[in-house]
């Protein structure tokens, strides 16, 4: 994959993310709608690619606007991914030279690995988490599931303790994906199937999208480090 096509699928999926995001606030209270309606025209531009150079500009201060009216990420780590990108665009489209584009656009990928591996590290340094006490706590008593008769997962601590050490153990290995194309391949089929059950067992939908959106970076990345090695 090329660095200018990773870009233009990055645009695209960011704005599909955006998207989505703004329909969900239609709905909701008329200051809140003065936000995220401009959020969808611009997400609209992102998607046909339209000046995209200064629609990245635009959302990332209209990013700034929504923090203010939420008083901080209310979305947790799915804004600040969304924050990361975005200010990775921006980087790339006012970068000097290819070189700095590169640069801007491999942090975001090194970013993307970090989360994973972070992710995994707090894990298993938490003993709920290593004797699977915190999963088993998110299905019994957190408002996330999605169904109530996921509760009863809750009770199956054998099932809870091999989910947990399965999720730990592969985000902290994530990193090894780089070290092949197949490899990153298969991973990230994973992990995208990881935010997708997410999505479904606890409503996670904005992770899903907003780090799918990431992908084309880490796939630009991989092939960038192999082709120069």
């Amino acid at each position: 994959m090329s660095l200018d096509n990773a870009i233009r699928l990055t645009e695209i999926l960011v704005g599909f993310a955006f998207a989505q995001q703004s329909i969900e606030h239609f709905t909701s209270a008329p200051n809140e709608r003065r936000l995220f309606i401009p959020r969808l025209l611009l997400a609209a531009l992102l998607i046909v690619g339209y000046q995209t150079a200064w629609v990245t500009v635009l959302l990332l201060l209209l990013g700034l606007a929504i923090l203010q009216r939420f008083q901080g990420p209310y979305n947790g780590g799915a804004d600040r991914m969304s924050f990361l990108i975005l200010s990775c665009l921006c980087l790339v489209h006012f970068a000097p030279t290819q070189r700095w584009q590169e640069i801007a656009f491999g942090y975001l990928a090194l970013q993307l690995v970090l989360s994973y591996f972070i992710s995994g590290w707090v894990k298993i340094v938490n003993p709920d988490w290593r004797t699977g006490r915190a999963l088993c706590d998110v299905f019994q008593f957190s408002a996330y599931p999605v169904s109530e008769s996921l509760r009863q997962w809750s009770q199956s601590p054998r099932l809870l303790f091999s989910m947990s050490w399965s999720v730990i153990l592969f985000e902290l290995l994530f990193p090894l994906s780089l070290l092949s194309t197949t490899g990153l391949i298969i991973a990230l089929l994973i992990t995208a199937s990881f935010h997708f059950a997410n999505a479904c067992l606890f409503g996670l939908n904005r992770f899903f999208w907003i780090w799918i959106a990431a992908y084309p970076s880490i796939l630009w990345f991989q092939l960038r480090i192999f082709t120069t090695a």
